[in-house]
């Protein structure tokens, strides 16, 4: 058995600067935090002695698929055939919270699975690497809509300044605070789910589309992301600065494209404002999900009384990024399922019946 455990990602400042239709002119710019709520990946090579069935895939639905080509989770089913996995398995997925919802989740399970592969292949992979072939994965394989950064801050972990380069090679430069500040910057952030779930593909795909037409909003973007590490980084800012801050984006955000806000989203985000928010955002694409805010300690009460019919889900961040938890693998000669045929059923009789 092989158990993945990677962290879902907060992302401040710089979303959009990591589309390839932007990044691939100007570059990009990501200041992005991980956080201790994880997605989960157990993956081991199913013994032979399970005859009924051939794979076990367990999401939010289970599968029993005969062949890897009928898996219904599009992921697991591309992930299993790119890296060429002809005996049967059994993967089973848990999550923390919700996906959909602007976390980075597709990416966490996406970096979880592919780090559980190759383990279970008997294979190591770099931070970098694993990166690199999440993104493969999600953007070539799958050809699902959307920038880089989540496969990133999933396999790296921590409080980072992410810079992707015009060719989409990438650095990941962990933002240095001290510890005090660290904890004090956490305290003034808090997490509520707003009950929407949705697909970040199809809000992506539209703003790739408006790309060109929203660029100086974009470098604008990207521009903050070196202001808001300097005020963490420096004691003598006022860390208050990067709440106000905050707003900024979330204005320009929503200019983006008329899907990443609505009028719920707008009432939740006046609320937090009205009861002693300095800013916040709506996570990952937008149109629903989580929402961030950054208030001041004493603010607080106020905007979960405010909030109280949303979850709020308090964190801290997270450093170590996808990882093994447990590593325990087990290896069955592959001739043991080519001899195996699978049970038939008369008359309420079971017969196993063996290739000769």
């Amino acid at each position: 058995m092989i158990i993945t455990r990677t962290p879902y990602r907060i992302s401040f400042f710089g979303g959009g600067t990591d589309y390839h239709t932007y990044y691939e002119e100007h570059g990009g710019d990501v200041l992005s935090a991980t956080i201790n709520h994880y997605n989960y990946i157990s993956c081991r090579y199913l013994p032979p002695f399970h005859s009924e069935y051939r794979n076990r895939i367990a999401w939010k639905i289970l599968e029993y698929p005969d062949n890897i080509e009928h898996i219904q989770h599009n992921a697991i089913r591309e992930a299993l055939k790119y890296y060429n996995i002809t005996q049967g398995v059994e993967i089973s997925n848990q999550c923390d919270l919700p996906a959909r919802s602007g976390l980075g989740s597709s990416s966490c399970f996406c970096a979880g699975l592919i780090q559980s592969i190759f383990a279970l292949k008997g294979e190591m992979i770099t931070k970098y690497g694993l990166a690199k072939e999440t993104i493969k994965l999600e953007r070539q394989i799958l050809q699902e809509n959307g920038g880089i950064q989540d496969q990133i801050a999933a396999s790296y972990g921590g409080l980072n300044h992410i810079h992707i380069n015009q060719n989409s090679s990438f650095s990941v430069n962990p933002v240095v605070i001290s510890e005090k500040r660290k904890t004090a910057f956490n305290d003034r952030l808090m997490l509520f789910f707003t009950g929407i779930s949705r697909t970040s593909s199809d809000i992506a795909e539209k703003q790739v589309k408006n790309t060109k037409d929203k660029t100086a909003q974009l470098i604008r973007m990207q521009q903050m992301v070196s202001e808001a590490c300097h005020i963490l980084t420096s004691e003598s800012e006022d860390l208050d600065d990067f709440g106000r801050m905050l707003h900024e984006t979330w204005m320009l955000k929503k200019s983006l494209t008329d899907k990443i806000s609505n009028s719920l989203i707008d009432e939740i985000y006046q609320a937090g404002i009205d009861n002693g928010a300095l800013g916040g955002k709506i996570l990952g694409a937008g149109g629903g999900g989580f929402i961030l805010f950054y208030a001041p300690q004493e603010k607080q009460h106020d905007i979960k009384k405010s909030l109280r019919n949303l979850i709020h889900v308090p964190f801290k961040f997270d450093d170590q990024g996808c990882q093994i938890i447990y590593y325990s693998p087990k290896q069955y000669h592959p001739s043991t399922y080519e001899k195996r045929d699978y049970i038939h059923m008369q008359n309420q009789t079971q017969e196993i019946k063996l290739k000769p």
